[in-house]
């Protein structure tokens, strides 16, 4: 089996830059007229050369998902497990050289934010740390969810990359999905943003989701931070990525986040800019492209714009985020791993989905299905 590495040193950044920017009318529209998109319609669809197809592109995704998935989102909600971090990294507030309050959660502090987040009714949780592997390791991620697992329907995690024998371990212990963001696809520049700790190592971060695959974890959740380089080249990367794992791995399901940056303690400013319709015009390319493809929202979008988002291509959004370790009721003044720009309330948020003839789901997924499914 040829790994992503090998696929990614056949491509050139600034060949592939120019062929989004060269994209012309006639490919765009090319595109918009077939069922069956590769990924170079996906590079027509996110070019400049697209912006005036916006409103066609939106009203065919909403129809897509519509489709594949019904009138549904699926709501999560975050619970970070520590703060402490072995990397620094220039644009995060968890970066070991920020001076910072550092906390790991307890047993005790675990269960007490599990509590709050059951009385919001959340039940999809996802389990959230720095990358510190000494502290927050394995053994420390397989206890955290033997507590909660008899308190939520589903876990995800997002944390450090493993190896595949502590995948296995995750895998078994009943984890429903591994979120890993490779940041930016372009080699140099992330080296610039990573310059010290394991996670500097870009082929090991860019392996991950294949050990991932091979764990036979349920779904695998991929993206890049949005602001590092150009979004455009970054975001086909990502579909390329995707594409590569969906051979390989075709039992396994996928989902594509859309983290922004956004301040945080010591971090740095966005490179590129991403706007609100840029943002929209992404997230319908990826729908055009993959039907089946999860699209997560997070509480880093404003209101208004996450509103707007749920007929159009979403499956699933964070609601009532806190991003720091017991942020919810057991420290709640403690540093947030970036801003949350959505502060609503997970009734609210509830709410707003109802009121725009969508069904919140607090639950789609039981661990006892997942050999069936597989």
């Amino acid at each position: 089996m040829t790994d992503f590495k090998k696929l990614l040193a056949q491509y050139r950044w600034e060949e592939v830059q120019a062929k989004i920017y060269g994209t012309s009318d006639q490919d765009v529209r090319h595109a918009l007229n077939r069922d069956n998109l590769t990924l170079n319609d996906f590079i027509a669809l996110i070019s400049p050369a697209a912006t005036p197809y916006l409103e066609q592109m939106a009203v065919k995704a909403q129809q897509i998902t519509q489709l594949r998935f019904g009138k549904t989102i699926q709501l999560y909600a975050p619970l970070y497990l520590s703060n402490e971090c072995q990397n620094i990294c220039t644009y995060c507030g968890f970066s070991m050289d920020n001076k910072i309050r550092r906390k790991t959660l307890s047993n005790t502090e675990l269960l007490l934010e599990a509590m709050a987040l059951k009385s919001m009714g959340v039940n999809h949780v996802l389990l959230v740390s720095g990358e510190a592997n000494k502290t927050v390791e394995i053994n420390y991620f397989l206890q955290a969810i033997e507590l909660l697992k008899p308190h939520f329907s589903q876990i995800s995690i997002e944390v450090q990359p493993l190896e595949l024998t502590e995948y296995q371990l995750l895998q078994a212990a009943g984890v429903y999905a591994v979120l890993v963001y490779q940041e930016t696809y372009h080699r140099e520049v992330y080296k610039k943003y990573h310059p010290k700790g394991k996670k500097s190592n870009f082929d090991y971060r860019l392996d991950t989701p294949d050990r991932i695959g091979q764990a036979g974890i349920h779904k695998i959740g991929l993206g890049v931070l949005l602001g590092l380089e150009d979004w455009r080249v970054d975001s086909f990367f990502t579909a390329a990525h995707i594409a590569y794992l969906q051979k390989n791995y075709w039992q396994t399901r996928y989902s594509i986040s859309f983290p922004r940056l956004r301040p945080a303690a010591g971090s740095v400013a966005p490179n590129f800019h991403l706007s609100d319709k840029h943002l929209l015009q992404l997230i319908c390319a990826y729908r055009l492209w993959n039907e089946n493809l999860e699209i997560s929202i997070s509480t880093r979008e404003n209101e208004s714009f996450r509103d707007h988002i749920i007929p159009i291509g979403v499956t699933t959004m964070s609601a009532a985020s806190k991003t720091n370790p017991g942020g919810y009721v057991v420290d709640p003044q403690a540093l947030e791993q970036f801003e949350v720009s959505d502060e609503r309330d997970m009734e609210t948020i509830k709410n707003q989905i109802r009121k725009m003839g969508y069904a919140p789901v607090m639950k789609d997924w039981e661990s006892t299905y997942s050999g069936l499914i597989r």
